[in-house]
């Protein structure tokens, strides 16, 4: 027996009963990382809340008959200041960066998704996908190298946003005014400067607009439609928006997406996270304050994924202690069964909330193997739970003699080399702990003896 799914879809801004298009292959596409700098914790919510919602497709339909990705950016001018701003090349920013997003969300427990496309990977679909555009009148070229989508040729455009096209006109930023019809006609492929990053076109050499590239891996791997398309509420429009209007017309579907799943806003302490507040906060920095990756999926699931969160380090603080209190009660099992009411909690729209607060029943109840299921199921399991990894002792001698050095800069005030030493212990999976003047320090799940013997 089908066991009924209910699902807010923002695209009917109503909550629908979940229905594969193909039992046998559940289709989810997410909105992954532009690859230009580190993940702040904004950037984690909709790893984890998608994480959870994979987790439940598997364990509703089976883990072959689940296809989940997530596709990488790397390709956008962010990442083109990023290089300069750093005198590197481009290559170098993205693999740094994926590498650092990897180790992030393993910490934190996320399940890597089926597939993982990277942009630079389907220029040439994102080329086909333009090319079809502009012959079926979609989308026409400029004399300076520009593509352009032609908004009021797609009648439907603003259902995802609930706008419609005169009122975005009215606060649309204006960019390469002189080339577009119009002001809401948004980019397919740009030129590319001998500086930049670019491929042959029929349009010149050039690169593809942001919008193009979810359309063009979401269709190569998952088809002309599929069941869910997920990401964060800032997304809606206009890069959701846009990706509606350039694949259905592209495909000659009615619908691109059945289902639109978005993530609510994240707020640290009450306020905006934001660089010039001084809020702004990675995942790396969590690790570095020695926070477990459960505790931060814990903090991050207890509020509902369609809600806004405002991060608070007193709760985050909370969770450590609870996911200890349950760890010393239940044990190491390979598949979770999850307990009714926990389910019945996930089933109505990812109230995870609702299943944490009924774990907490399944502990004062004293049902330590129900208990047991659900934190195998959330990927909660406390710090002092992973074990520490034993490393050899000659690579332990000299971990011992970095701290030492660290120690000497802290006290002769040379702060950049303190930390420098700090971070590539991290990044080497070694967690530095200082308690007044003592320093000690242990292995983390993220333990790389490569980089520890090149330190």
């Amino acid at each position: 027996m089908e066991i009924p799914l209910f699902l807010y879809n923002s695209f009917s801004r109503t909550k629908e009963a979940f229905r594969p298009l193909d039992m046998n292959n559940v289709r989810m596409y997410v909105c992954g990382p532009t690859v230009y700098d580190r993940a702040h914790i904004g950037n984690a919510r909709p790893v984890l809340v998608f994480d959870i919602l994979f987790r439940l497709l598997r364990y509703l339909y089976g883990k072959d008959k689940v296809t989940y990705v997530r596709n990488i950016t790397d390709i956008d001018d962010k990442i083109n200041a990023k290089a300069l701003e750093r005198g590197v090349n481009i290559e170098r920013v993205t693999e740094e960066t994926i590498e650092w997003f990897h180790k992030d969300m393993d910490f934190l427990g996320a399940l890597q998704p089926n597939y993982e496309p990277r942009a630079t990977a389907y220029v040439s679909q994102m080329i086909d996908m333009v090319s079809k555009l502009i012959s079926l009148s979609f989308a026409y070229p400029s004399e300076d190298g520009h593509v352009f989508f032609e908004v009021e040729k797609f009648a439907d455009y603003g259902q995802l946003s609930n706008k419609k096209v005169g009122e975005l006109k009215e606060g649309v930023r204006i960019e390469n005014e002189t080339s577009k019809r119009n002001p809401l006609d948004f980019v397919l492929w740009k030129p590319s400067s001998n500086e930049e990053p670019g491929w042959d076109s029929p349009w010149g050499r050039g690169r593809p607009g942001w919008h193009i590239e979810c359309s063009a891996m979401a269709k190569d791997i998952l088809g002309d439609q599929f069941d869910i398309h997920g990401g964060g509420i800032d997304l809606i429009f206009p890069h959701h928006e846009n990706e509606i209007a350039q694949s259905t017309c592209s495909n000659d579907m009615k619908k691109f997406a059945n289902f639109w799943l978005h993530n609510g806003f994240l707020k640290i302490e009450g306020e905006k996270m934001s660089k010039s507040l001084n809020n702004f906060l990675t995942v790396f920095d969590l690790i570095k304050r020695d926070f477990s990756g459960s505790a931060i999926r814990y903090n991050m699931l207890a509020t509902h994924y369609r809600q806004p969160l405002d991060w608070k380090f007193e709760r985050l603080a909370e969770a450590e202690k609870t996911l200890v209190k349950w760890n010393n009660k239940i044990r190491s099992k390979n598949e979770a069964d999850l307990p009714k009411k926990v389910l019945n909690a996930l089933l109505d729209d990812l109230n995870t909330p609702l299943s944490i607060h009924e774990m907490h029943q399944l502990f004062n109840k004293g049902k330590f193997d129900d208990l047991t299921d659900a934190c195998e199921f959330f990927g909660f399991v406390a710090k002092d739970k992973k074990g520490s990894l034993e490393i050899p002792s000659e690579l332990s001698e000299n971990v011992d003699k970095l701290i030492k050095e660290r120690n000497i800069a802290r006290l002769s005030k040379n702060f950049s080399l303190a930390d420098k030493i700090r971070e590539d212990l991290l990044d080497a999976g070694i967690i530095i702990k200082d308690s007044g003047q003592e320093t000690t320090w242990e292995t983390s799940q993220n333990l790389e003896i490569k980089k520890l013997k090149k330190l």
